[in-house]
Order: C-alpha cells, then sequence, then structure tokens
C-alpha cells in the first residue's frame, strides 16, 4: 500500500512534525507529542479541535443548509475479515471511527459516531484536503482564471521559472509527474518531505515555494508518477494566485455557500499565512458527505455549474500509472472501482459512481497507516456497498 503510506508525509511537509508547531494558536507543553503522534485522548479532542491548536482560516457557510434525509432503509452489514466476523459497531471500535456516514443517491443509509464525537463537531481531513484543491484548480479554470489544464504552472507562480518546473503544465501538477526530484520517504529525516516547510522562505515568498524552486529535474514532466505533498501545496498557491482569492474564500464562494454546507470550514495554514493545499481542512460528517454528493452530482451546486464540463469524470479516472490502481487528480482509484480522497490516521470518502453512494469515514488510526488498517477498510467498505444495493 505504498500510496497510502506516502500520504503520513503530508503532515510533515505542512510543517506540523514538531512538538510546538509554528504558528500555534495555543501553544502546546513542550512534552506533547507531534502532531503524528498524539496519544488515542489527544486524537479525539484534538482532530475536533484544530482551530485551537494551529493558524487557520476560516470557510464560510452560506445561509441555506442542504438537508440530507434518512432513507427509508438504514443498513447495517456485517463481513468476515481476517478470521472473524465484523459488525459496524465493532469495526468503529477497533478502528477508532468517529465518524462514518453512507449516502444512497443522497440520502442517509447509516449515520454512527464514536469517540465522544457529535454530529455538529469538525473532524480534520489530513490529505482528503489534496481533493478539494484539486476541485478548486478545476473552478478556477471554469471561471477563466487558469487558461486550462496544459497551461504552464510557471504562468502562475512565476517564482518558479528558471526551476525544475520549467515546462510543467497545470495537468501534470495534478497527476503527480511534473519529473521534479522529491523525497517522500518519511523515514529519512534527510527527505524533502521531512524539510519542505521548515527552513525560513525567500524574502516576500511562500515558504514552499521557496523550498519546490530549488528541486532539479529526475524526469520529463508527465511520464512518471512520483507522489509528491510539496506539489499539491503548490497547487494551492497557484489557485490563491490565479484567483486573488485565499484557498477558503474562494472554497466558500465556489461550493460550501452555494452547495448549502451546514457550518463553517476551518483550514490550517502553513507558516506564510497561506492554507496548505495538501492537508487540514476540517468539517462535520456530514459536510464530508456533502462534499462527496457535489462531485458525484458533476460539480453542480446552487443550480449551476461549478466545474468544467467533464471535469468531474476526468479528474476521478486513472490519468496515470501509479503502480496500484491508478491515480487521477488528487484522487486515488479504488481496487473496487470507486473513486477515492485518502488521509492519514483512516480519512476517507469513498464514492462508487455507477452505485450513486458515498461513503465517508473519520477515523483516529493508531498508526498513519498500513496494510492491516486499509486492508480492513477495504473490506468494511466492500460490505457496506454490497449491503446498498
Amino acid at each position: 500500500m505504498s500510496r497510502i503510506i506516502a500520504l503520513a508525509s503530508a503532515v510533515a511537509a505542512a510543517g506540523l512534525a514538531t512538538a510546538a508547531p509554528a504558528g500555534a494558536q495555543v501553544p502546546l507543553d513542550p512534552a506533547t507529542p507531534s502532531f503524528l503522534m498524539w496519544s488515542p485522548e489527544l486524537q479525539s479532542r484534538g482532530y475536533r479541535t484544530i482551530e485551537d491548536i494551529f493558524q487557520v482560516n476560516t470557510i464560510e457557510r452560506g445561509e441555506t443548509v442542504r438537508p440530507l434525509v434518512m432513507a427509508d432503509r438504514q443498513i447495517d452489514p456485517s463481513f468476515e475479515h481476517g478470521g472473524q466476523t465484523w459488525t459496524v459497531a465493532s469495526y468503529m471500535e477497533a478502528f477508532n471511527v468517529s465518524g462514518l456516514l453512507v449516502l444512497k443517491d443522497g440520502e442517509i443509509l447509516l449515520e454512527r459516531y464514536g469517540l465522544g464525537r457529535q454530529p455538529a463537531d469538525r473532524w480534520t481531513s489530513f490529505s482528503v484536503a489534496k481533493s478539494l484543491t484539486s476541485t478548486l484548480v478545476g473552478a478556477a479554470i471554469k471561471d477563466g482564471k487558469i487558461a486550462g489544464l496544459n497551461a504552464p504552472v510557471t504562468d502562475y507562480i512565476p517564482e518558479l521559472k528558471g526551476s525544475g518546473y520549467d515546462g510543467v503544465t497545470v495537468r501534470q501538477l495534478l497527476m503527480m509527474s511534473s519529473g521534479v526530484k522529491w523525497n517522500e520517504d518519511y523515514t529519512d529525516p534527510k527527505s524533502d518531505v521531512a524539510n519542505a516547510g521548515a527552513g525560513p522562505a525567500e524574502p516576500g515568498m511562500n515558504v514552499m515555494v521557496s523550498y519546490m524552486r530549488r528541486l532539479p529535474r529526475a524526469h520529463p514532466p508527465g511520464t512518471v508518477f512520483n507522489y509528491n505533498t510539496g506539489e499539491t501545496d503548490l497547487a494551492g498557491v497557484l489557485v490563491a494566485k490565479a484567483t486573488g482569492q485565499s484557498l477558503s474564500a474562494y472554497a466558500s464562494e465556489k461550493i460550501w455557500k452555494p452547495y448549502g454546507m451546514e457550518r463553517d470550514g476551518i483550514w490550517m495554514l502553513d507558516p506564510s499565512g497561506l492554507e496548505r493545499g495538501g492537508c487540514c481542512i476540517s468539517m462535520t460528517l456530514r459536510d464530508y458527505g456533502r462534499m462527496g454528493q457535489f462531485m458525484l452530482e458533476g460539480g453542480m451546486a446552487g443550480g449551476q455549474a461549478v466545474l468544467p464540463e467533464g471535469w468531474v469524470a476526468e479528474a476521478t479516472s486513472a490519468q496515470i500509472e501509479n503502480g496500484a490502481s491508478g491515480y487521477g487528480y488528487f484522487w486515488w482509484m479504488n481496487p473496487s472501482g470507486a473513486y477515492q480522497a485518502s488521509g492519514i490516521f483512516g480519512q476517507s470518502i469513498t464514492t462508487y459512481r455507477e452505485d450513486g453512494l458515498v461513503i465517508v469515514m473519520n477515523s483516529a488510526w493508531p498508526r498513519a497507516t498500513g496494510q492491516d488498517l486499509s486492508a480492513a477498510r477495504l473490506a468494511f467498505l466492500d460490505a457496506i456497498q454490497a449491503a446498498a444495493k
């Protein structure tokens, strides 16, 4: 599960691997472990209250909330995995699930909470944010703020001119195939992902742009998939520069307000004060479901198309070989045929387009990732899909 292991580095690239993160609103006790090593008790509290710990921007909701009604039938599947029978309740308890939501044709088939979480509580997304960032790229193309997928990245981030990003297109950035050399080894303290965003930026420059523009070229653009968390932050910088708005303001304008999210979202900032394109949006369980439903409905909000025609089908289909099931525009392809936004510690929005099915899980796994954790989740997803037919 190398694709999931790579997600663990998203937080490191966000500069959150220290005990007292840069930009913390409420200083943490020096004895507090890093964000990646919180205890279960810290996870269950902290994942709900990121805004009390880190600097954030608010994604403002609108005046109208899109209702999510209960379906006439409810499901409660059981399944076999690892030599034992699992129920929804036993899976949630064993894998520290704080929220589980299943939508079929926009109606709720299953909704459960754990770890003391309540329906109004937000929960951090980790790398699920990447998929929203790519969606905002699509919105900016629809708005004419970005010329198109074939536009050079350097047209919008001119600080990258003369670097390994010369000739790299927006599409190649979204496919993680820029060809720029990047080490995503989370276990290597000298890796790019362990150091990007941690050092001082060049004057007047975003900290991630400053780091990324120093990296050399390793492959021709568009030829090799290389999971690169830093490039998801670049995509966020690109959207902000192209639109002249913060990512939070743009997400509010294009999705939160017109689609009818129920609560303001929270987006964590980098040391330069910009939202992380690759990490850490907080929203309620039902708003995660609305995000999945927004994509399932083709990117329509308030009766208007937010995304270019065909964007959702393209972004959520395999655009490049990644050694697994394929990769789209910051969306993973699931072995069962779904497309998925994924984040470490058990965050996911999994969508089966043919079934009209959206499954959201928020968790506090004991480890960032692992084959055992991912295999159990996949077995659970398969059971939900079968029960929802």
